[in-house]
């Protein structure tokens, strides 16, 4: 996760420096998202308390859910911002979900994972939603995957039904290198979400 973080911290860099395109409030989303990972499965990676979280994946989950209301008119999102803010928005309501008090143990910062330091009946909440933001991780693994096989064998054809997939992809920072920073992050959410069962 810290990795992924870097990564996502790069492109926000190398895309101001090289005037490339890039998804900017995703690749800060990731950012935040990576640090924040890394620390709920290392706590002494832990930077901030959970409440400082939650806010920031609240904010985030405002403004990727108010870029997903189709009720915003014809107007179509700029380059630097996501085309795709749902997946984000479900990955906004995880962390918040899996950083609420019941899911973290009581003395430390890390999260309450069996295995990992947690006592036994710890887990409060609701895990049937963990179950259903698992589930959802998976099919974005598997479209992310998709669509990145898609872009690899065939370069000149657009995405679902749009034109601007195209053109984004292809003015784009390295958009396969991208996906699968997504799929990492996707993946390791849906094993922490699991574990929380």
């Amino acid at each position: 996760m810290i990795l992924t973080a870097a990564y996502s911290a790069s492109r926000l860099a190398f895309s101001r420096l090289r005037g490339r395109a890039t998804e900017l409030d995703a690749d800060a989303l990731h950012t935040v998202m990576g640090v924040a990972m890394a620390g709920m499965l290392v706590p002494w990676l832990h930077l901030a308390p959970g409440r400082v979280w939650a806010a920031v994946f609240g904010i985030g989950a405002v403004w990727f859910g108010w870029h997903a209301l189709p009720t915003r008119g014809p107007v179509a999102p700029r380059l630097s911002q996501s085309r795709y803010p749902v997946p984000h928005l479900v990955e906004c309501a995880a962390m918040i979900y899996m950083l609420l008090p019941g899911h973290r143990p009581p003395g430390g910062p890390g999260m309450a994972m069996p295995g990992m330091g947690a006592a036994a009946g710890s887990q409060q909440g609701f895990p049937a939603l963990a179950v259903i933001l698992a589930l959802f991780m998976l099919g974005y693994i598997v479209w992310t995957t998709d669509r990145l096989t898609s872009r690899t064998a065939q370069p000149t054809t657009a995405g679902p039904g749009s034109p601007r997939d195209h053109q984004a992809d292809m003015s784009a920072l390295a958009p396969r290198l991208a996906a699968c920073t997504k799929i990492a992050m996707s993946l390791t959410m849906g094993y922490m979400l699991i574990l929380m069962v």
